[in-house]
């Protein structure tokens, strides 16, 4: 409305070309694509997964390639010096699975390599020859895991001890059964002399017992050259200062730590004695070597006569009480 309370006219919006009296210009007329584009559009999704599995098949190609020569150590050989040559992947884990017997250390030596060396500058297969040499080793697998982890596959023989009956000496399990592959050459003679020695007659099935008992105590376990199982019911052992130990029937870990603790308060297996005595269970009866026999000398009559104050004639054997 107007302020004279007219009613007000409505203002119509006009096109400039109405009053210029030309029209306005048009949008560009876009042209059809060509044959070639309207292919390549139609096609485009059959020819990307085509250009995905040729790359698929290439990749696949090359490492089979790698497999095949990395499985022959003739064929692997050029292209381990061309990837040492190279950038080094350095060995940050070695992994070793079925270990019991056989020392890391000793495993290491034989592997040819360590943490930081590059991964692919030993040979695998001369590795794994070389394990397989090891004592308590049956046979091993080595392989390169990248990019940075070797791992070392054992399977051990099993033996705890040296058996010796009638003159043989034989390889045993913890079952005192034969381990198989005998012979005192080569690995085996190694094994033998790094086992416990044990003998007699029914010595093969009991020794696993006495063993783990004497392996609690290594401080005694170190002087100990023969485990000798008496009447197939008890053990004597045998030190190597040739000091013959009669252990009680049964209570083969008690007197171990028995021994264990004298040695240590008044070094009792470093002593020059002929045998220790622990078959009873309140003391331990322990014979010394015998003192050399004077001279005689007839000189002096009195030297026969015997002494009042001597101790008694066993004066060789003493008691200890526990």
């Amino acid at each position: 409305m107007r302020r004279d309370g007219r009613p007000q006219e409505p203002d119509f919006h006009r096109d400039p070309s109405f009053r210029t009296g030309r029209p306005t210009a048009m949008p560009p007329y876009e042209d059809r694509p060509s044959r070639a584009k309207l292919f390549w559009r139609r096609q485009r999704r059959l020819i990307r997964p085509g250009i995905v599995l040729l790359v698929v098949v290439g990749i696949g190609t090359v490492g089979a390639r790698l497999l095949y020569d990395a499985a022959s150590e003739e064929r692997f050989a050029p292209l381990r010096e061309k990837l040492v040559a190279m950038e080094p992947l350095p060995i940050r884990h070695v992994v070793i699975n079925g270990r019991g017997m056989t020392s890391e250390a000793s495993i290491y030596d034989a592997l040819g390599t360590n943490l930081g060396r590059p991964i692919f500058g030993f040979s695998v297969e001369a590795a794994r020859k070389r394990i397989d040499e090891l004592p308590f080793v049956d046979h091993a697998t080595v392989e390169r895991r990248m990019p940075d982890t070797v791992i070392i596959n054992l399977t051990e023989r099993t033996p705890v001890a040296v058996w010796q009956t009638h003159g043989h000496f034989t390889l045993i399990n913890r079952a005192g059964e034969e381990v198989p592959d005998q012979g005192l050459t080569g690995k085996n003679a190694q094994a033998f002399l790094q086992l416990p020695l044990v003998v007699g007659e029914g010595a093969n099935t009991a020794a696993s017992s006495v063993i783990d008992a004497l392996e609690k105590q290594p401080d005694v376990k170190s002087r100990v050259t023969a485990l000798v199982r008496v009447g197939n019911r008890r053990w004597n052992i045998t030190l190597k200062d040739g000091t013959t130990v009669l252990l009680p029937e049964g209570e083969e870990a008690a007197a171990f730590a028995r021994l264990a603790r004298y040695q240590g308060s008044m070094q009792l297996l470093d002593r020059p004695v002929v045998s220790i005595d622990m078959r009873l269970p309140d003391r331990m009866v322990i014979h010394q070597v015998p003192a050399p026999s004077p001279p005689p000398d007839a000189a002096k009559p009195d030297a026969a006569k015997p002494d009042p104050s001597a101790p008694p004639s066993d004066s060789n054997q003493t008691t200890q009480q526990p």
